[in-house]
């Protein structure tokens, strides 16, 4: 037709012949989408939190290269508390011995410690003893436990560690090495010792035993991102039905839209299988993701069909028209969108590189989908409409016609809101405490709640290094490491501190008579090694040194277990312990790492990375708007109506929550991909407008509202909503995400519906004033 541009008419190509094969076409489509799907099966989940730090990070670097030093800290720890308040009594020590034997069946276990395996040492003449603290808890009398008590409550290692500062409560904790090849190994874990706290609270009931630990973190990031696929997906898959329903008033619209979402999710889930991606929370977050897109681009055509039947088209000619009119839009929304997905590969967490990439898969299958499938389902289906909701109604007209009338007044309006709420975006603080991650409603997270007053939440690693194999026991290191331990244990940010040099002042004194004036370190570096080599060869099975002191005996690590803190708290902590040690450490090496430090400057380092992506992703942005709208003008718009409306998020979300953590990276992406919807469909049809039927700007808004305005408002409630319903994830990155990227929908569509408008209108004006003016 003449007056369709160029991919107006290859859409109705498309179009007319989807419709013309829809008995072949349909099955063929759904045997390939399915075909590719197949790939999902190979999905595995990514149990372990690791995931989340790519491998150039360099304090995953650090990280790992601390575990091949000392061995994996996969623990599973359980946290006994007394209803009696006390845990010197023959019951709660009986508890404890039966889950110290009982820990050993857990699979992949190295290790347990406990109170009553503690490796209590003495002196008997030139001999060491070293023994386990309590061998039979029913054979003590009161006495006994009194001497235990007093041991263990004098003992720098035990008290604050495995039992708390009040004796109210004890650990029993379990190191475990597992494989990374070992799927869901994490769960299987903790479902065994889930299985054994069963068994002791059947036996000692008057505790609480709660399970945490670096193996229960990573089996709750499974359970996390299990229960949101469970229970999540399918509430956003009935609310999306359901709003689609209320919105276009026919079941068979969404039957189709159905179809589509369904068949999108399925090629994106098997590109994700087939790529080998692997499954987190947050790259579980997808479905929804391409749910909302493909529901987005099936309102659009379903839409103009409504309309165009209303207008007294057949329903063959209606979806012709639709897919024509909207060809273009979709198509330059779908490349968007793509590329806002794409561009969280320059995250630094490979989670969102999983999240932009199966995502992007879908996007693009929904795209294919929405310009071939879904015609030739229409076509299929009988189509009824009761009422027109892309008609211009009074109020619509009316929104039209006073923007037209008052741009400016409209324009500084939404402009002076907009800066309003963006100058709050430097108030938002970063704040990443892993524990912070689960909704209270995961045991998980009730078991940190439950133990941190007690023993503190997480540990920090000093590997401290005195440059040479052996000097480990150098008197001179060691009264350095003495010294560290003694500042970090004044720090109000630490609850405990385990070091080398409390070990080596122990032996020395059992040594020498268990004299307390040799609670210190040894004065000869052969005196020091040969202590530690008796202590070492004192000690059982399971229990040695390796995960203190390397082989060489060239490095060794300072636990710092640390209060509860914020993000910015364990930065200055960190800060000042090098700071310390830069002055202090007597030029030994020093290197700060465990998961702590890891969650502390993963928001800063993905942030950091994704400027970089923002920025290639405004330039694909503007590039593909100005190429497609053939106008550097309104590609530099297009820009600034999706930029501004995300920035006054942030400022909205500074003032309601005030903090995020590291998932902010990822919705500036997430957002900018779904809202350039809006722009792309008002101002295609703007565009369409001035240049096909040649309206002024004023009448080229009002057809933009006309026949995209009712269809960008239903898909802000669809996105919304859908997004909205992340905020019941179990999972905080992803209720962050959802209800971050739900404002930003609603903010878009605010910019889009009002103030591109009006900036369209004045710069018509100004255009046309500047003509006259050359004239």
């Amino acid at each position: 037709m003449a007056d369709e541009t160029e991919l107006e008419r290859l859409g109705r190509r498309f179009a007319e012949k989807s419709v013309a094969y829809r008995w072949a076409l349909v099955p063929l489509i759904v045997v390939l989408c399915v075909a590719i799907s197949y790939g999902a099966s190979t999905l595995r989940f990514a149990g372990d939190y690791r995931v989340f730090f790519g491998a150039e990070n360099p304090d995953f670097i650090a990280n790992e290269r601390a575990q091949a030093t000392f061995g994996k800290p996969d623990n599973l720890a359980f946290v006994v508390i007394p209803k009696s308040g006390d845990v010197f009594t023959e019951d709660t020590l009986t508890a404890v011995y039966a889950l110290t034997e009982a820990a050993w069946r857990l699979p992949f276990v190295s290790r347990v410690d406990s109170l009553t395996n503690f490796q209590n040492t003495r002196g008997e003449q030139d001999e060491l003893i070293v023994e386990d603290l309590v061998f039979d808890p029913s054979a003590l009398s009161p006495a006994d436990i009194e001497a235990a008590r007093a041991t263990a409550m004098a003992e720098p290692l035990v008290k604050g560690f495995v039992v708390s500062n009040q004796s109210d409560a004890t650990v029993v904790n379990a190191t475990l090495q597992l494989p990374a090849d070992f799927q869901n190994v994490s769960t299987r874990a903790a479902a065994v010792a889930r299985k054994i706290r069963a068994e002791v609270l059947a036996a000692h009931p008057d505790h609480e035993i709660h399970l945490t630990g670096v193996a229960s973190l990573s089996a709750s990031f499974e359970e996390a991102g299990a229960s949101d696929s469970q229970t999540l997906i399918p509430f956003v898959y009935l609310i999306i039905l359901v709003v689609i329903f209320a919105v276009i008033r026919s079941l068979t619209a969404v039957l189709a839209t159905l179809s589509l979402i369904l068949l999108s999710t399925l090629v994106g889930m098997g590109v994700g299988g087939w790529t080998g991606v692997l499954l987190t929370p947050i790259s579980l977050s997808a479905p929804i993701i391409i749910l909302t897109i493909a529901v987005a681009d099936a309102i659009h055509v379903i839409a103009g069909v409504r309309a165009k039947m209303e207008e007294g088209a057949s329903k063959r000619d209606a979806i012709v028209a639709s897919v024509s009119l909207n060809f273009s839009p979709i198509l330059i929304t779908s490349l968007t969108t793509i590329v806002g997905f794409l561009a969280l590969n320059f995250s630094d967490s490979p989670p969102f590189h999983h999240l932009g990439n199966i995502s992007a898969a879908g996007i693009f299958a929904a795209w294919i989908l929405s310009v071939t499938f879904l015609p030739a389902l229409l076509s299929m289906l009988p189509l009824k409409f009761e009422y027109d909701v892309t008609a211009p109604t009074p109020t619509s007209a009316r929104i039209a016609r006073a923007l037209t009338e008052r741009p400016k007044t409209f324009a500084i309006c939404v402009s002076a809101l907009l800066v309003a709420c963006a100058a709050f975006v430097p108030t938002i603080q970063l704040n990443d405490q892993w524990s912070r991650y689960f909704d209270k409603s995961l045991e998980f997270r009730q078991a940190i709640d439950a133990s941190e007053p007690y023993f503190g939440s997480d540990q920090v690693e000093f590997v401290l290094d005195p440059g040479a194999p052996g000097d480990v026991v150098a008197p001179a290191f060691l009264n350095r490491v003495d010294a560290f331990a003694e500042w970090l244990r004044a720090d109000p940010a630490v609850a405990h501190v385990f070091a080398i040099s409390d070990i080596m002042k122990r032996v020395n004194r059992n040594l020498n008579g268990d004299d307390p004036a040799f609670y210190a370190i040894p004065e000869e570096q052969a005196t020091a090694s040969q202590y530690l080599l008796v202590y070492e060869l004192s000690l059982p099975y399971g229990l040695d040194l390796n995960n203190r002191v390397d082989i060489d005996r060239q490095t060794t690590r300072v636990t710092a277990t640390v209060r509860d803190i914020s993000t910015e708290d364990t930065k200055a902590f960190l800060d000042r312990a090098e700071a310390w040690f830069a002055e202090n450490g007597g030029g030994y090496g020093y290197e700060a790492t465990g998961s702590k430090v890891l969650f502390a400057f993963v928001a800063q380092r993905n942030i950091e990375a994704m400027f970089e992506g923002a920025g290639v992703l405004v330039l694909a942005i503007f590039a593909i708007l100005a190429i497609a709208f053939r106008s550097l003008g309104l590609g530099a718009l297009s820009v600034l109506t999706n930029a501004a409306p995300i920035a006054a998020t942030f400022g909205v979300w500074a003032l309601l929550v005030g903090t995020v953590g590291f998932s902010v990276a990822a919705v500036g992406a997430v957002a900018v991909g779904l809202v350039v919807d809006f722009t792309v469909h008002f101002l295609s049809k703007y565009r369409r407008a001035r240049d096909v039927d040649g309206v002024c700007a004023a009448e080229a808004v009002a057809y933009a509202y006309r026949t995209a305005g009712a269809a960008i408002f239903a898909t802000t409630m669809i996105l919304a909503a859908g997004f909205s319903v992340l905020a019941f994830s179990a999972f905080k990155l992803n209720a962050d995400l959802g209800l971050l990227t739900a404002l930003a929908v609603v903010a878009s569509m605010i910019v889009n519906l009002v103030l591109l408008p009006c900036l369209l209108v004045l710069f018509d004006r100004r255009q046309r004033a500047g003509t006259l003016q050359t004239v």
